[in-house]
């Protein structure tokens, strides 16, 4: 795959009748051509799996190739698991799979030092956390110990035991599933935690000729057991390579911090979002633009990710939750009144 050019005065043409890249920023494109193309055959193969859910299944693949995690809550029974195995077998990468129970232990996340009589000395045992995509079936089930056992993981992609730190394969990907409906017997997330998840999403129900054709196709085999991988980690890694160096001007970086300094200003929040909320909202804005084959971000692209990064980082202030107002609700608020910018 092609790395990316050097600066030149050749401009690329904008195809937005809403913003201009200002004059002033020359460079060669970056071949987003090749991560659109890698996305739709990942796509391609994921949706034979997760009917009718094109949004949700684009989602993923721009978390994936902005180097976040996924947060898929939703009721029982609407496909979490399924959107997170479907990712996951799409690319020929290791794979582990984390039942969160309440009895999981740290160290059967991260792993452990055994003592080895032979050699007399401690062998890691790596534990479940060692794979390239990591998939954490309904974490709020384990305890809060349990959970924070995955806060460096997440955010450094290393794991330390005993002093020793191990660094964790790349991409490195945690899919996590949860229940938001059931309380009993679960511990909700802290925000420290919600905060490392960059993207959340909500499955819903399918439509009737989505559900039609799962009746159809999958109530005599598993159509996962019937996927094969259309990408490899090394690919992967080189599209990651390459959204990462996806032009953005200074006008569109200017947007994504007003938009988190407004959620810090609203009224309905008593905490809006972090310095790494805008971190992640950038990174997903370019993922966003290089699967729809640009080598550039507009600020459609940040509008885009914005209310699945930012809104299950924010806390409701008493009046809003009283009032039955939700995250989603608050950032599309903010996306009305935040000044869109415009090239000159």
């Amino acid at each position: 795959m092609r790395g990316p050019g050097r600066r030149v005065r050749d401009r690329p043409q904008v195809a937005s009748a809403t913003y201009r890249e200002p004059v002033t920023d020359v460079y060669r494109p970056v071949p987003a051509v090749d991560v659109a193309a890698t996305g739709a055959r990942i796509a391609a193969a994921m949706e034979r799996v997760v009917r009718g859910k094109s949004d949700l299944v684009r989602l993923s693949l721009v978390v994936l190739l902005a180097e976040g995690h996924l947060l898929v809550e939703d009721v029982p029974g609407v496909g979490k698991t399924t959107l997170a195995k479907a990712l996951a077998g799409s690319i020929d990468a290791s794979v582990r799979r984390i039942q969160f129970t309440p009895d999981l232990l740290p160290s059967d996340v991260t792993g452990v030092a055994v003592y080895d009589q032979e050699s007399r000395e401690f062998e890691f045992k790596p534990g479940a956390v060692f794979a390239n995509v990591v998939v954490a079936d309904e974490i709020n089930r384990a305890s809060p110990k349990t959970q924070s056992a995955l806060l460096e993981c997440m955010e450094e992609r290393q794991v330390t035991v005993d002093g020793v730190s191990y660094e964790l394969a790349r991409p490195f990907m945690v899919v996590a599933t949860q229940n938001p409906i059931e309380m009993e017997g679960t511990y909700p997330l802290p925000e420290a935690q919600r905060d490392r998840f960059t993207a959340r999403v909500s499955m819903g129900y399918p439509d009737r000729d989505a559900e039609l054709a799962m009746l159809d196709d999958q109530t005599g085999i598993d159509p996962l057991s019937t996927l094969r991988p259309v990408a490899d980690a090394a690919a992967i890694r080189d599209l990651v390579a390459a959204v990462g160096e996806l032009h953005v001007s200074e006008a569109v970086r200017r947007y994504v911090v007003a938009l988190v300094e407004a959620t810090r200003r609203a009224p309905e929040l008593r905490l809006g979002a972090s310095p790494r909320a805008g971190l992640q909202l950038l990174r997903t804005a370019r993922a966003a633009a290089a699967l729809a084959g640009r080598d550039h971000v507009l600020p459609d692209d940040v509008q885009a990710m914005a209310v699945p990064v930012l809104a299950h980082r924010l806390l409701l202030s008493a009046d809003s939750a009283a009032a039955r107002r939700t995250g989603e609700q608050v950032v599309t608020g903010l996306l009305r009144t935040t000044p869109v910018p415009r090239g000159r």
